[in-house]
């Protein structure tokens, strides 16, 4: 089937200003970007050196010699490699459609946005089946954090910390579950009493407990709650919100916090924009002349890659 050529082909500067990839995201609370920030690549695909975890924690004997001379030590990288690939998602506007409720809708803008949400929300998902649990074997707590007299949410987290620091001498920055989740340990016994012994006040209530307040009770920088929804029921029967992110799951890990490719960390999210694409996705209009219709187009050519496993552990049974 002909493509469109390029010159038919207008981007849409003013639809996605209006629904820039940050903003559309915080909106629909997606966290894939979050976990595995944006790294820009001169190059679609390409083989990086990544040091190895016995490497970032190797001694060397640093006492001069005798005669003046220093001991020498040589790095040795391990060969890891990204492909990005181009995801994209059309939506068609009838023309004749258009007009007869233009009263009623802005067609042409209400497309470009569903066309981006879904580009989005697939991203999301690719994401969640990477980590959650995606190739890592969780480890179970006794307690569900819905059972909030027993729960040890405190320990649960105390423990993942520590297992991400013995396998890597570095220490994990953020923890990630889903709004249920967190409304679960707003509610926990243990989690109520360490925040009120911190002199937050005699009488904590649920819905006074902040993601930073967690934060603050499990020691890390980052309490990340994922609240994206999706239908979970098949297509063409009555729709089913659920949560994107499990549940059963939370997780403990090392994000990025730089630009660098070597940073040790979790991982990131390669984008290659040479040919057009944008992180959140490229939004761009042309005209179908067969049918009289305006096609918005969103795409984008990423690459979601894990870098280092051990800087990610799971916890599973964290609901009932």
């Amino acid at each position: 089937m002909p493509a469109p050529s390029s010159a038919l082909t207008t981007l849409r500067p003013d639809l996605g200003s209006m629904m820039e990839f940050d903003l559309e995201a915080n909106r629909q609370k997606f966290i894939a970007n979050r976990l595995l920030p944006i790294l820009n690549v001169d190059l679609a695909a390409d083989t990086f050196g990544k040091i190895p975890i016995e490497q970032l924690l190797k001694r060397a004997n640093v006492k001069r010699g005798a005669k003046g001379e220093y001991n020498r030590i040589d790095w040795s990288f391990t060969d890891d490699s990204y492909a990005t690939k181009e995801y994209g998602l059309e939506g068609v506007v009838d023309q004749r459609n258009a007009r007869k409720y233009q009263n009623y809708i802005d067609a042409e803008a209400d497309t470009a946005r569903l066309v981006l949400h879904q580009v989005l929300l697939e991203a999301e998902v690719r994401v969640k089946d990477l980590l959650f649990p995606g190739n890592f074997t969780p480890s179970a707590i006794a307690d569900e954090w819905d059972d909030y007299a027993n729960a040890v949410p405190i320990d649960d987290v105390e423990a993942s910390v520590r297992r991400i620091f013995a396998a890597t001498g570095l220490w994990p920055n953020a923890i990630v579950f889903n709004k249920t989740v967190f409304r679960n340990l707003r509610l926990c016994d243990q989690i109520i009493e360490r925040i009120a012994a911190t002199g937050a006040g005699d009488k904590v209530k649920a819905k006074d407990i902040t993601a930073q307040m967690l934060a603050a009770v499990f020691d890390l920088d980052h309490v990340i709650v994922a609240e994206g929804v999706a239908n979970t029921a098949d297509e063409g029967l009555t729709a089913v919100p659920g949560h994107i992110w499990s549940s059963e799951y939370a997780a403990v890990g090392r994000l990025a916090e730089t630009q660098s490719i070597v940073e040790p960390c979790l991982g990131h999210t390669f984008h290659w924009a040479a040919d057009g694409s944008q992180p959140g996705g490229l939004v761009e209009s042309y005209y179908s002349v067969e049918n009289r219709s305006d096609v918005e187009r969103v795409r984008h050519d990423v690459h979601e890659k894990v870098k280092y496993e051990e800087m990610w552990d799971v916890m599973s049974n964290v609901t009932t």
